[in-house]
């Protein structure tokens, strides 16, 4: 019986080390066939220099409008969007940190790495930005005008971090789904705050109705 179970137990753990093999071995190779596409090497630096820009300008300029027009609603979304994208950066440098994953051109010499990166690798800090920013437009706005371009630009900084050589499939995965989370969950949570305060107007604008 101690025989049997201990091959059971060497069986299964030989399936699991060969499904994480696997796993990485996926990973590294789908990360190769997407950094040997020179072709597109150009439209991902640019795609890729948007993020930050558009994940700060976005509710910035939403803001600045909303003061403007006196428009609280606007107002109160474009805060929605900034607490969005400094939730999901928050995770994402926490999992960087506690992760520890080098970049891959550091543990693979045959990645070329065409943009230069001081930080870790997993999650993907520009993919988890581009997604929060883009999910809680959606969110807030879910028609398709802006959904669809929300939404192909985010996948398209996804993208642009592969072909960059910077990140693995995973860390974009996981970025993705750490910015979209992120958005979700902060988009409850303002919900909920405004309907306890009775949707009553942020302070800063009350003076100037």
């Amino acid at each position: 019986m101690r025989k049997f179970t201990t091959i059971i137990l060497l069986c299964c753990s030989f399936s699991v080390i060969s499904t994480e093999l696997k796993a990485q071995n996926a990973d590294i190779d789908i990360l190769r066939s997407l950094n040997s596409n020179t072709s597109t090497i150009g439209f991902s630096k640019l795609i890729s220099n948007t993020t930050t820009e558009v994940s700060i300008g976005v509710p910035l300029v939403m803001g600045v409008v909303g003061l403007i027009e006196k428009d609280d609603d606007l107002l109160k979304n474009a805060l929605y969007i900034a607490v969005s994208v400094g939730v999901g950066g928050v995770i994402t440098q926490g999992l960087k940190y506690g992760i520890n994953r080098p970049r891959p051109y550091v543990s693979y010499p045959d990645i070329t790495a065409y943009a230069f990166e001081t930080s870790l690798s997993f999650p993907s800090g520009h993919t988890s930005l581009a997604f929060s920013t883009a999910t809680a437009l959606c969110l807030k706005y879910p028609t398709w005008y802006v959904i669809a371009p929300s939404m192909l630009w985010a996948c398209s900084v996804g993208y642009s971090r592969m072909n960059l050589g910077v990140h693995y499939p995973s860390d974009v995965l996981a970025g993705a789904i750490v910015g979209a989370g992120s958005a979700y969950v902060t988009y409850l949570i303002n919900n909920w705050f405004w309907k306890k305060q009775q949707n009553k107007k942020l302070i800063g604008l009350q003076a100037y109705l």
